[in-house]
């Protein structure tokens, strides 16, 4: 099922963006664990990205939990959130119901679900449903944390304007504690001025923008992932394309290793203190599809928001017609300071679920 991923930590996302509820069924949850309350609220909350520009639409997201868990302890079976829409406008979206807006997937749901998908904002694949994602992520966290695996988060990139990288050898908890702790993720407060700068001149021009997400994960021992088809890339991208905007993920020097020579792009190996290591991280972390024991290193890229007020040239799907489309309702002018939060989450499940 496309609304499903994993086997042995399983998440199953329901919901529409206009319809009573979303949630999540999470499967695998060790029993015996913790829900830290606190730990979960703020994980959660920083999908709200409190520094970037107030949200468009106002959401709470509490989380109620409805199988699974007793008095905050999961009991091993199925573990079921359900998150209330309570600020649906549904209105704004009935005069485009067989219009293709540009960057939408309303034309191509309406094909695969033949013309009975949920239009109203994006339905099953609106950005909405990063809310369960990020809950099951917090979750998926907390278990990895018990084993020494942490991961963060920044946004690297805004509309040309960049962060401070993660340093790819030595980048530890202590950066990852500090961006948990601040209103906007990014390493450098200057850059993320000039990244809320870029933000604000094009919601003023009812327009949009996009950004890279660095994410980093340390305390992952080395040997887990498999070669060709069961990569530990291609389980991280697998969960890291299912949100929704991603358009490209590297790992390690990425797209930049094509310009390196072999003599740049291989990282040496030392030994420290009885520990096999590298020196450099070109890799990422990963090489032959495993974890190698360095921190693995990656970076995902996301489009401008789709929805804006500028006008574009479309048409009714349905009838064939010619349109110009303005799109109206409450949409947010960059997603990346609230897609940080979603890119942590996203690993925390492709790992959880590897390490079981």
């Amino acid at each position: 099922m496309s609304s499903s991923f994993g086997s042995r930590f399983r998440v199953t996302l329901f919901g529409e963006s206009h319809g009573p509820a979303i949630g999540a069924v999470i499967e695998g949850v060790t029993p015996g664990l913790r829900l830290e309350e606190e730990y979960i609220r703020a994980y959660c909350a920083r999908r709200l990205a409190r520094g970037a520009s107030p949200p468009a639409r106002h959401e709470p997201d509490l989380p109620r939990v409805v199988s699974g868990a007793v008095d905050g302890v999961a009991c091993g079976t199925p573990l079921t959130v359900v998150i209330e829409n309570t600020s649906t406008r549904s209105g704004d979206y009935g005069p485009q119901s067989r219009i293709a807006r540009p960057g939408h997937a309303d034309y191509t749901g309406h094909l695969r679900y033949d013309g009975f998908n949920d239009v109203r904002g994006g339905g099953h694949f609106s950005g909405r449903l990063t809310a369960p994602l990020v809950y099951a992520g917090a979750v998926a966290s907390l278990m990895l944390r018990r084993q020494g695996v942490a991961i963060g988060a920044h946004a690297a990139e805004i509309a040309g304007v960049t962060d401070t990288p993660f340093d790819p050898v030595s980048v530890g908890p202590r950066e990852f504690d500090a961006l948990h702790g601040r209103d906007f993720p990014v390493l450098d407060p200057a850059a993320g001025e000039g990244m809320q700068a870029a933000i604000a001149a094009a919601r003023a021009d009812c327009d949009s923008v996009g950004g890279v997400v660095e994410c980093a994960v340390t305390g992952l021992p080395a040997g887990v992932g498999d070669p060709f088809f069961d990569t530990l890339e291609s389980r991280l991208a697998y969960l890291l394309f299912a949100i929704p905007a991603v358009k490209g993920v590297e790992f390690g020097a990425g797209f930049s290793a094509a310009r390196m020579r072999g003599s740049e792009s291989n990282d040496p190996f030392v030994s420290e203190g009885g520990r096999i290591r590298t020196s450099r991280n070109a890799a990422g972390g990963i090489q032959g599809g495993i974890s190698n024991g360095m921190p693995i290193l990656f970076r995902a890229a996301f489009k401008p928001t789709p929805s804006i007020a500028k006008p574009q040239q479309t048409v009714n799907f349905v009838t064939g017609e010619a349109l110009t489309a303005e799109i109206r309702g409450r949409h947010d002018p960059c997603i990346v300071p609230r897609a940080a939060v979603c890119v942590e989450a996203a690993a925390a499940i492709a790992l959880a679920d590897l390490l079981g």
